[in-house]
């Protein structure tokens, strides 16, 4: 991307807990976002991945647990 094109907004979703992607984001697939938000959130790592898009444009990665998985 140049410096032109704005970055695509990205919402991290976990539960209650919602994570705004920043620059050091928008380079990562949903893979990479996974294996950076596992360190804090062990239940992301076997989660169901459900990505969805907004009106506004904005993507939504829900990361749905396991039932009985955590880490």
């Amino acid at each position: 991307m140049n410096e032109n094109t704005p970055t695509p907004n990205r919402i991290f979703r976990i539960g209650a807990t919602t994570i705004q992607a920043d620059d050091s984001m928008a380079h990562l697939d949903n893979e990479g976002v996974r294996a950076i938000l596992k360190r804090t959130y062990p239940e992301v790592a076997h989660a169901t991945i459900r990505e969805r898009t907004l009106e506004d444009g904005t993507t939504v990665l829900d990361f749905i647990p396991v039932a009985g998985r955590k880490g």
